[in-house]
């Protein structure tokens, strides 16, 4: 076995490859650059090594530089994670060279699979179900319009070398074709420095399922079940769980054995993943093979017991599987819930920052459930634009579906994160919404029920009681609080009144409050009365409550007259007043928002890579106004309504803000 072994990669993979090294009694080599000199990555590993500038392609993707590394530390061998080098075969073939291993698959299976063409050539070959497209390559956009109207429209224009999402667009007609074929191999040489091009047709109303192999160089491939990845925005996972709601156990065997069928005809060793579009019919069809390590991969290991990383460590090493195909089960069911740097509110738009609070749930393993977090980050870090947004993946465990799903929204509650936009309100939301509950979704899933963007979540009735409930004890304690402060009082309760008028989501709601040495009773004006009790204090962030005999967590942040209140995908100002103070409060006028509907505002931090009109131009809607990367990725804003383009703010290659004006409109 392996003595030491260098990480190619940072951030929470990074950090998952350091824990099952050290439980391994492996050493470690962490990589950085300069944006990750204090990262967490860097703090967990024996040794570490500098490498370079922030950007990427200065830093973790040069090949040279990462050998140099190897070299200096004496790794014998190298897990690239996945991303940056992990598919590159030219990486694979300089550690060869080196006699280092490749804790991976070989190079003639990362070359054959790398790329997306030449893998469903393959893959058709081996007896596997592929999508219908054009297998060869794009010249330009307008060979890109003429091959989308021969497979027939929607397509979906990917680059050959992509993953991630990224160089992926749909087009639905001509211009977007063009535009898309454009886009998607921009973002192909930024991202992978390959920019060649195919298109493929774009199945509507697909699931998408992948199997999981694991093979050694003993001749043993196995799959180890299947991932739902359905839940998707720009191409991209969001929330994973294994296995499917959907597959039967026929379906499962005959995707299994073809996923390993492909590995096989690659001589594919190392854990790799197999993904298929599903249909409603449980027809699948071949997209691609990921050659590494997946992002979502620890679903795989809660309901199977098995550690991926360190098979492929083992693997590398030369040993043998030490199990068998009827070994492998399903234990229960996992969730994963991945947490992005980026506002739902403004289509999932990146964001960076600082975390200023960063408080992720305890991790938890019993018998019958558990709560893991694969992180790369802490509290008081930083979220770089230079990286790809995910924070931390939040993964659930549990018997069946429906306790898998429970464990994830109490984690998702206690989950507390400040300082950078976030995607948690969304994947709150996503946990509570009848689609998902049923198992029933597809990759349209996001566009279909959010059709108008992620607005947040609007709490019914009976559960806005409970949360009016809650506040009123809690605005209790803090007002005794105030009132010992001020010196206002000679005993607990004689200067707080028990009557409070909750008003949360426009509604106001009467209640009477009783306090005693357990809790507090609330009586509403109908009669009703509900239990609270907790030992939240004010100050804390984090309400644990039980109300109604039901447990319940809050996030809290108190202000004058109450608190912000955000629970299961909604985000709740909560006054609190007097009758008396209530009444007064009505006749206050509202403050409106300043006009900006005359303004383009920059909707994420990020570059300025092109402007596309000019001073006095008449723009149409839907026209294309300027080019903003962030993150890696190109996102075009578009004129909303026809105007006459007032004055241009910004130029190409200036980097802005969010919510910094681009141009203004007469």
């Amino acid at each position: 076995m392996f003595k030491k072994i260098l990480i190619a990669n940072r951030g929470e993979i990074a950090c998952r490859v350091i824990k099952t090294a050290r439980k391994m009694g492996i050493q470690t080599v962490a990589l950085y650059s300069d944006a990750d000199a204090n990262a967490l990555h860097v703090k967990m590993a024996d040794e570490a090594v500098h490498i370079g500038p922030a950007p990427a392609n200065q830093s973790y993707i040069v090949i040279d530089k990462v050998m140099e590394a190897i070299r200096q530390t004496g790794a014998e061998a190298v897990h690239p994670g996945y991303g940056f080098l992990s598919e590159n075969p030219k990486f694979a073939e300089a550690l060869e060279a080196e006699g280092v291993a490749f804790i991976g698959p070989p190079k003639g299976a990362i070359e054959s699979m790398g790329d997306k063409i030449t893998s469903k050539k393959i893959a058709r070959e081996a007896g596997v179900s592929t999508v219908p497209g054009y297998m060869g390559l794009i010249e330009d956009a307008e060979d890109a319009v003429k091959i989308s109207n021969q497979v027939g429209y929607p397509v979906m224009i990917k680059a050959s070398a992509g993953g991630g999402g990224k160089g992926m667009r749909i087009a639905w007609n001509d211009d977007e074709a063009r535009e898309g074929f454009q886009s998607s191999k921009n973002e192909a040489a930024s991202s992978f420095g390959d920019d060649r091009i195919f298109i493929e047709k774009f199945v509507t109303q697909p699931r998408h399922i992948e199997i999981q192999v694991l093979a050694d160089g003993h001749g043993n491939t196995l799959y180890l079940n299947e991932r739902e990845c359905s839940i998707q925005r720009r191409n991209q996972k969001v929330i994973e769980e294994a296995p499917s709601p959907f597959l039967d156990e026929a379906t499962r065997a005959a995707m299994g054995k073809q996923s390993c069928d492909l590995a096989a005809a690659v001589g594919y060793t190392s854990a790799g993943t197999v993904e298929f579009i599903v249909d409603g019919d449980k027809n699948f069809y071949f997209l691609e093979m990921n050659t590494r390590l997946q992002v979502e991969h620890p679903v795989t290991e809660l309901i199977t017991g098995i550690d991926l990383v360190e098979q492929m460590i083992r693997v590398a090493a030369g040993e043998a599987l030490a199990f068998g195909q009827d070994d492998i089960g399903i234990n229960g069911w996992a969730m994963e819930s991945r947490l992005y740097a980026e506002d739902p509110y403004r289509g999932f738009l990146p964001s960076i920052g600082r975390l200023t609070r960063y408080r992720p749930p305890e991790e938890i393993a019993e018998e019958t459930r558990a709560v893991r977090n694969d992180t790369g980050v802490f509290e008081g870090g930083e979220i770089s634009m230079y990286y790809d947004p995910m924070i931390a993946k939040l993964c659930t465990w549990a018997p069946d579906r429906g306790a898998a799903i429970e464990e994830m929204r109490t984690a998702l509650d206690g989950f507390e994160l400040e300082g950078i936009g976030h995607n948690l309100p969304f994947l709150a939301a996503v946990m509570d919404h009848s689609v998902f509950v049923s198992g029933d979704m597809t990759t349209a899933f996001i566009e279909e029920q959010y059709p108008d963007g992620f607005e947040g979540v609007t709490i019914d009735n009976a559960t806005l009681r409970q949360i009016a409930a809650a506040t009123a004890a809690m605005n209790r304690v803090a007002e005794i609080r105030r009132t010992r402060i001020s010196g206002r009082m000679d005993n607990h309760t004689r200067h707080v009144g028990g009557d409070w008028v909750v008003t949360l989501q426009g509604t106001p709601i009467p209640v009477s409050v009783h306090a005693d040495r357990e809790g507090a009773t609330v009586r509403f004006d109908d009669g009703e009365e509900t239990r609270v009790e907790s030992g939240w204090t004010p100050g804390q962030t984090l309400a644990r409550l039980m109300v109604g005999g039901q447990p319940m967590i809050l996030k809290v942040e108190s202000h004058s007259q109450g608190f912000r209140i955000r629970y299961r995908g909604a985000d709740m100002t909560v006054t609190l007043h007097t009758p008396r103070q209530a009444e007064l409060a009505q006749l206050m006028p509202e403050k409106t928002p300043p006009d900006t509907s005359k303004m383009l505002l920059c909707p994420m931090p990020g570059l300025i890579v092109k402007i596309d009109v000019a001073d006095g131009d008449e723009v149409q809607e839907g026209q294309t106004l300027c080019t903003v990367e962030a993150m890696k990725m190109e996102n075009i804003l578009r004129a909303e309504r026809k105007g006459t383009v007032k004055k241009i703010n910004a130029a190409a290659g200036e980097s802005l803000a969010v919510d910094d004006v681009i141009m203004e409109f007469e």
